[in-house]
């Protein structure tokens, strides 16, 4: 049930030069994870090691706490297809979506409880009183209690949440908040998410953050994102030979190519637009295929819809699904406006491999698009902002927060407004000087505010401020 997945240390000194004056906050958390946190292992525990922001997150913020000392170690939790159909309906029910119509009664809770105690049962196994055991979102919340009677400090994050919650919400809520509520601190990614009835004391806001040095996010050569994409089949730019710098500084070649939906290729004068995330309704295919098609009056743009291969990501039993309903709306097309629309699933067998596909995607791109229905935090935004590129974005969850409107990108009031974010793209291609204001004050903003050492220093006073909060309540 249980699979462990390496991590090798990176020293985050790395970062001293991009984050200029606040290195010192660095420095400080550095020594404070050296003295506080020597002796004891950190358990992070989720449900997938690929797919998603985060587990790309926890792949650079782990490898960071190793580099500083800290005894981080990561293992992702298994399970059968009723307990990620579970799972996925409780992803989707504290979006406030339906998600598959199904309900949160007696039988899910059975099904959900049943396959943690089993995980529990193999974690129980490794860690020792006194470790710290970081769970992630819902399908790790069940396991509080196991580890808290074995003595560990037990953390829960959700990664996910709505700004005015509903009464899906709330039946999200209702199902896991008794698994959660013993746990020694709650870890939200913006305060509008934080659940009612929590106790306050326990509570920590921490926004998620980007690597700059990943595969997903390191500077590539114009060159070499030619040669990138083109190896894909999705241009035909052309370029050198597609290689990339892996996270433990060896060069390695772009291998295995996209499973593409698409007539022609992306001629190298095309403007493109992309949205880059998971096959998943709330990310919203089909309205920002409709908003381009119906409304977007740049006949020359190309529309690119990007995301994982289907058969990659475990965790989520719906983005066949959705991969095939987004293919049925575009063989629907009229065929000059079908050539137009490309589709790419993204092979997912070799992680670094497959973000720096993305990396090359979205440096492509002209005009980055995420129109989601709801978001947690939205990390794709935060990734081509760092590439410089004009995002187009619903101001909603933790877009908001990455986005100043006008700035560094565009916030889209009502999401389901699909003339409003036709007339952005519009906007942003009629005008390539505006464009790149807007991309430069992105990158500078993400610089500031969304990198990793920003989240490794948040990280080590979190886990500091937990246990002496603990140890004030008189636990052993």
């Amino acid at each position: 049930m249980l699979t462990h997945v390496p991590i090798s240390p990176v020293s985050p000194e790395r970062y001293r030069d991009i984050v200029g004056d606040r290195w010192a906050d660095v420095e400080g958390g550095i020594v404070t994870a050296q003295e506080r946190l020597a002796g004891r292992a950190i358990w992070h525990v989720n449900s997938t090691a690929r797919g998603g922001g985060v587990a790309e997150m926890l792949h650079s913020l782990l490898a960071y706490a190793r580099g500083v000392g800290a005894d981080a170690r990561w293992v992702v939790i298994g399970g059968n297809a009723d307990f990620f159909r579970v799972t996925k309906r409780l992803h989707n029910y504290l979006h406030g979506s339906s998600g598959d119509g199904g309900g949160l009664g007696e039988a899910e809770r059975e099904v959900y409880e049943q396959n943690l105690a089993r995980c529990a049962s193999e974690l129980r196994e490794l860690v020792r009183a006194g470790d710290i055991v970081y769970l992630h979102d819902p399908q790790t919340a069940g396991l509080v209690r196991s580890m808290l009677e074995l003595g560990a400090r037990v953390i829960w994050r959700c990664h996910i949440g709505l700004d005015d919650p509903n009464t899906l919400t709330r039946t999200g809520w209702n199902f896991l908040k008794p698994h959660i509520e013993p746990a020694d601190a709650y870890v939200f990614s913006r305060r509008a998410f934080v659940w009612e009835g929590l106790d306050h004391d326990k509570l920590w806001v921490v926004p998620p953050s980007i690597d700059a040095f990943s595969p997903k996010n390191e500077k590539l050569d114009p060159r070499l994102v030619c040669a990138i994409v083109e190896h894909l089949g999705i241009s035909l730019d052309g370029g050198r030979v597609p290689t990339y710098t892996r996270e433990d500084g060896s060069v390695a070649r772009v291998d295995r190519r996209a499973d593409l939906d698409q007539e022609v290729p992306v001629g190298a004068e095309d403007p493109l637009v992309v949205q880059v995330s998971r096959w998943d309704r709330l990310k919203d295919h089909a309205g920002v295929l409709t908003a381009f098609t119906e409304h977007v009056t740049d006949d020359r743009a190309r529309l690119l819809l990007v995301g994982p291969s289907v058969e990659g990501v475990a965790d989520d039993p719906e983005g066949a699904e959705v991969l095939q309903e987004v293919r049925a709306q575009r063989s629907a097309l009229p065929d000059e406006m079908r050539a137009r629309i490309h589709l790419a699933a993204l092979p997912m067998d070799d992680p670094q491999e497959n973000a720096v596909m993305v990396n090359a995607i979205q440096r492509r791109a002209d005009v980055i698009v995420q129109k989601s229905l709801a978001e947690g935090f939205g990390l794709t935004v935060a990734e081509a902002m760092w590439k410089g590129r004009p995002v187009i974005a619903s101001r909603i969850g933790g877009i908001q927060d990455q986005i100043v409107d006008g700035e560094s990108g565009i916030l889209i009031d009502d999401p389901h407004d699909l003339v409003s974010v036709a007339d952005a793209i519009d906007g942003l291609l009629a005008d390539s000087a505006r464009a790149q204001r807007m991309g430069a004050a992105a990158q500078e903003r993400v610089r500031e505010m969304f990198l990793a050492p920003r989240q490794l220093v948040q990280y080590v006073a979190l886990i500091v401020g937990m246990l002496d909060a603990r140890d004030d309540r008189g636990a052993v």
